[in-house]
């Protein structure tokens, strides 16, 4: 395919098809060894059965959930069709109605993400931290690394609900409180976004934090305006202001990208129906604490009942049912 003379006369069709050879190799490897696994559990199954040995029966049921787990992964990375599923993302969780409650739940959503990427082995790192006024967070911005990160990730996009029994409330009331998620593939150094200096406003400011010794005494933060669409990023994770705005700008080029894709085909960008405002009737989930616990998807009527186990990052079963079902329909168009 490559060695064809006009193959790379298209730069970038030329390294979409290099890259989904290369994941379907990936994935055809993949398939081999879980066919081995699977005769290998075969035979120690028939040794377990012509010796009568019990003992071994533990180790087998072992041997299959966790390659009946192994393959459910793999078949959800095959639903991750689109050439962004495979890059790293940047997810960004905004506070919506319900002042201080919607700060608070902001940030318990944070921690609800970082666990579900600690879980699969994703890096990730904070880049904007807006807290809140009493507590909790107004904003956040974070980059996860790792395979399929975005694709995963894209299931979460939409408005969170959460009603509980108010913390901050001295009457005991409950609450209903909102957030917004929005995530972004994170575009490599291969994907050419062309951004002029002139549509561009760069501001510098002193990055917030706790108090003590972590607070930035310098201007190190920068946030950056794209005139022409009116996108605003920052970044102040970092003390040098020279990288907060490297990683600003590869955060602009993320959401101009998404932008692109939005505007060549809308079929992209399906998830971003769900970005209506922060408020009652848009949610795509609600976290349910009182006078029940339950959490649900309203996307696919999946209903978990261990809400906490939910708050601790276990959301793959929520990543998995969305996943099945926009498959689904895309098999059907």
């Amino acid at each position: 395919m490559s060695a064809k003379k006009d193959f790379w006369d298209d730069p970038e069709k030329a390294r979409s098809l290099l890259q989904k050879k290369t994941r379907l190799s990936a994935s055809l490897e993949q398939w081999k060894r879980f066919n081995g696994r699977v005769g290998e559990t075969e035979n120690l199954w028939r040794m377990a059965f012509e010796e009568n040995d019990e003992g071994m029966l533990p180790d087998l049921k072992a041997d299959l959930e966790g390659l009946s787990a192994d393959v459910r992964e793999e078949e959800l990375k095959m639903m991750l069709s689109s050439d962004q599923d495979p890059m790293n993302a940047i997810m960004s969780i905004h506070a919506g109605a319900g002042g201080t409650e919607a700060q608070d739940w902001t940030e318990i959503l944070l921690r609800m993400y970082l666990r579900w990427a600690e879980s699969r082995n994703f890096k990730t790192a904070i880049i904007d931290f807006l807290p809140g006024d009493e507590a909790g967070v107004k904003s956040v911005s974070f980059t996860l690394e790792g395979e399929y990160a975005y694709g995963f990730a894209k299931a979460e996009i939409g408005i969170h609900r959460l009603v509980r029994i108010s913390p901050f409330d001295a009457g005991a009331r409950r609450h209903t409180s909102f957030a917004s998620v929005y995530v972004y593939p994170e575009i490599d150094d291969e994907i050419r976004i062309d951004i002029r200096e002139e549509d561009l406003r760069i501001d510098t400011f002193r990055a917030g934090g706790k108090g003590g010794q972590h607070v930035n005494k310098t201007d190190s933060a920068v946030r950056i305006t794209h005139l022409p669409t009116g996108i605003v990023v920052q970044c102040q994770n970092e003390r040098s202001q020279h990288k907060n705005k490297s990683m600003a700008m590869k955060y602009l080029k993320s959401r101009l990208y998404e932008r692109e894709l939005q505007q060549k085909n809308e079929k992209l960008d399906e998830e971003n129906r769900q970005k209506k405002d922060i408020a009652w009737g848009s949610q795509i989930r609600s976290y349910v604490l009182h006078p029940y616990k339950m959490v649900k998807d309203h996307r696919t009527n999946l209903e978990i009942g261990n809400a906490q186990k939910v708050l601790d990052g276990e959301i793959d079963d929520f990543i998995q049912a969305y996943l099945m079902t926009t498959s689904d329909s895309r098999s059907q168009v």
